[in-house]
């Protein structure tokens, strides 16, 4: 499969062959979805809790006499039937995180970046690199080039200018290869690889 390489620009620099077996497979979207559920499920704080009725601060004395009052019979006041008691069943602190295959995780990400490259929505730039951090600009030649929501993946070290001019851009995420993840990818419209990106994405997968 061949890809045009552009600029920022939008100018023409070349073209190049992509692997099949990374950019050409048909896109399954359960493993997607497994990928981008166990990505959500591992990112969860797990913060959440309540106090069960061995944690409420409150008289452990007998509320009233076992017989002769003509009500139920209760010994605490702890319980999760009174106002003030303790949450019965409630959410304990723990981890929301479940395994995956880390075969499964690294197909699920080929299949994401075959699905940008079959809809169209893969571009390749021969790098991403500005002179000077300027926010205006960048958002004006995004706006030419139909960048509404993208994704700028680039090589291990990122251009400092370019960060600094995309980071205030709303839907506008830069992040380096070894970040690439298929949640990223697939929350935004356009994918945007850089020709070091492409070179390590498939020193990776070979």
């Amino acid at each position: 499969m061949k890809i045009d390489i552009t600029s920022l620009d939008g100018s023409s620099a070349g073209s190049v062959e992509l692997k099949d077996d990374i950019f050409g497979l048909e896109p399954r979207e359960d493993l997607i979805a497994r990928m981008i559920r166990y990505q959500l499920a591992k990112r969860r704080a797990g913060t959440h809790a309540v106090k069960n009725r061995a944690e409420i601060a409150r008289t452990g004395k007998k509320m009233y006499k076992q017989k002769g009052t003509g009500g139920a019979r209760h010994g605490s006041a702890r319980v999760p039937q009174f106002r003030g008691g303790g949450r019965a069943f409630g959410p304990v602190v723990r981890s929301h995180a479940h395994d995956l295959p880390k075969k499964v995780r690294a197909l699920a990400l080929r299949h994401a970046l075959s699905a940008k490259a079959k809809s169209g929505e893969l571009i390749v730039w021969q790098s991403a690199t500005l002179d000077a951090p300027k926010t205006k600009a960048l958002r004006s030649q995004f706006e030419k080039l139909g960048f509404g929501s993208a994704l700028i993946i680039d090589g291990s070290e990122l251009n400092a200018n370019f960060c600094l001019s995309a980071r205030s851009l709303a839907k506008v995420d830069v992040l380096p290869v070894e970040g690439i993840n298929v949640y990223d990818i697939i929350r935004r419209e356009k994918l945007v690889l850089t020709k070091a990106a492409l070179d390590a994405l498939e020193a990776r997968f070979t």
